[in-house]
């Protein structure tokens, strides 16, 4: 079997082994592919391997040999499924590998936000605190966790384990989801409208899909604390990124956090890297070796499964 990824750096910069993969058949790996250059690359394969190298309708009709598409990521929109289909071609994903690398991200963001640890260690390489008069100073009302109000937006892998690790903080946890029930006795169901009105920290946990973009919008964030966090580490394009700029540059929403932009990497004029208050990294929340290994495991596996006529997590 030829085995072709198209664009390996991200999940692969030369830290972790393709041996996984190299033992499944003959390994090509690509750093990255423009758009152009996808079906010369693509003839000769049987399972072609993408994480964000968009394989569409004409790249399909234009690989008669391709019997498999392994997309290195959780979200699949970069495969025209129905094409995919159609050709009879199989397509999985990789679910589930950054769960807890995700959940650490979102509190990362969060605490930067709340205790800009890393702003006052630059203070003080500068000499700050050696000429301070006191024995401390603060540049920025610091807010404590406990007691206040974690929303949740999703409630999958990653929202449990944010819902987890708030639960922990010792914060009120409330989630909006089409799931039955939530997984901790403590956490309370709440409509999304009146979630952007309780919350203190809001956290997009959710995939993008026809009803979730721009959810966070000029109406629903209007009904957002003006001392509230924002924090998305889901997709970009569910949050107005325009709409939430404005909000923060007129102190109608304290700050925000997103790992994830409309755009990616994005314009140099997008608004989100030039407001009041965001503080924006760059689409790194999966990115932690262990949730690489993780993936590059499933990875061979879903190819393994595949070949050995049981696929799993197809799409």
């Amino acid at each position: 079997m030829n085995i072709v990824v198209l664009d390996g750096y991200t999940l692969n910069p030369g830290d972790i082994s393709w041996e996984p993969l190299e033992k499944l058949g003959k390994l090509t790996v690509y750093d990255r592919t423009a758009p152009g250059q996808v079906v010369e690359r693509s003839l000769d394969v049987d399972i072609l391997l993408t994480n964000k190298t968009v394989i569409g309708e004409e790249e399909i009709r234009l690989l008669p040999r391709l019997k498999y598409i392994g997309v290195l990521a959780t979200g699949y929109n970069v495969v025209d499924v129905a094409a995919a289909k159609e050709a009879g071609i199989t397509v999985t994903n990789i679910p589930a590998y950054s769960t807890d690398s995700v959940a650490q991200q979102i509190f990362a963001l969060i605490l930067t936000i709340t205790n800009h640890a890393e702003y006052y260690s630059e203070q003080n390489r500068l000499g700050r605190w050696s000429r301070c008069e006191d024995f401390s100073y603060t540049d920025f009302p610091i807010m404590e966790l406990a007691g206040k109000t974690m929303g949740i937006v999703g409630y999958g892998h990653i929202g449990k384990a944010t819902a987890r690790i708030a639960s922990a903080f010792g914060m009120k946890v409330r989630v909006f989801s089409s799931k039955p029930q939530t997984e901790l006795p403590e956490v309370v169901k709440t409509e999304l409208d009146d979630l952007f009105r309780l919350s203190d920290v809001l956290c997009l946990c959710c995939p993008l899909a026809p009803d979730t973009k721009h959810m966070v919008n000029q109406r629903t964030l209007s009904l957002m604390k003006p001392t509230a966090i924002l924090i998305n580490t889901g997709r970009g394009p569910l949050v107005d990124e325009q709409a939430l700029a404005t909000a923060l540059n007129e102190g109608k929403l304290h700050a925000a956090g997103v790992d994830v932009l409309s755009s990616e990497p994005p314009a140099e004029d997008n608004p989100l890297l030039h407001c009041r208050n965001c503080y924006v990294t760059p689409h790194v929340a999966w990115e932690s070796y262990e949730a690489r290994q993780r993936l590059m495991s499933i990875a061979a596996s879903n190819v393994s499964a595949f070949l050995s006529g049981n696929p799993v997590n197809i799409v």
